[in-house]
């Protein structure tokens, strides 16, 4: 037999030594209607495969590695270590305290009241503040006296959480408390805290000044207080106070 013959005769080997499909043989498998579709589904199910289970693994590794931490919503910028308020020995002794005004009472004039959606008409429409063509409602009390400054100190002992100045409010101090009570003072100048003094109840904490907002008010201090995060009228806690005290 020639050389010739016998390399006829052998069939041709792949890399590894194996029968090699002829190449007439795949254009007849590939001509075939069902098989294109078929090879793509089947890539299809194998990455969609790898996808989970790569995607399982990245779930698991995320999750906090003991459920004892509390995670807060929130950015570094919107709250800083300085603006956290903390339930320490400042916040807490204003527990067996009685809220008082922030300011001498007998001394100054009650300019704009508290908006109570039950009261009559005439105290509702006093209770509205005029901000361009607009009203809004009064969340607070506001004193003054014959368009003079004035002493402001807090009303209940507590740390200071907020400490800025405000385009339409003017300066504001704002002063956490036990029970999730908030003590808010607005159209300040001269203040005197910053944000993590811890302040006792009747410290003076600034100077009644002016706002763009209530600027036809003069010289004024506003004055709010928020019970877990919602307006309350200050009257409510303040004559209860006294009430406690006779």
């Amino acid at each position: 037999m020639s050389d010739k013959s016998k390399f006829n005769e052998e069939a041709p080997k792949n890399v590894v030594g194996g029968t090699a499909v002829k190449p007439s043989a795949w254009r007849k498998l590939l001509s075939k209607k069902w098989a294109a579709p078929s090879a793509f589904l089947a890539a299809a199910a194998i990455i969609v495969t790898l996808m989970w289970l790569y995607g399982g693994a990245g779930e698991t590794s995320d999750k906090p590695a003991s459920t004892d931490v509390e995670v807060t919503q929130g950015t570094t910028d919107e709250m800083t270590e300085d603006q956290v308020p903390a339930d320490d020995a400042a916040v807490q002794v204003s527990e067996s305290e009685l809220m008082q005004w922030p300011v001498d009472r007998s001394q100054l004039d009650i300019v704009a009241p508290f908006y109570d959606a039950k009261a009559s008409g005439e105290e509702r429409q006093a209770a509205l503040i005029q901000s361009g063509n607009t009203f809004v409602t009064n969340m607070g009390i506001d004193f003054a006296k014959n368009d003079t400054a004035f002493d402001v100190s807090a009303a209940l002992s507590g740390r200071v959480v907020v400490a800025e100045k405000h385009p339409l409010n003017g300066n504001i101090v704002e002063i956490k408390h036990a029970d999730g009570i908030v003590t808010v003072y607005h159209s300040l100048t001269d203040v005197q805290v910053k944000v993590g003094d811890e302040v006792k109840q009747g410290a003076i904490i600034a100077k009644a000044g002016r706002s763009e907002l209530e600027k036809e008010l003069g010289v004024h201090l506003h004055f709010e207080v928020r019970k877990d995060g919602k307006p309350i009228n200050p009257n409510t806690l303040i004559t209860s106070a006294s009430a406690t005290e006779n």
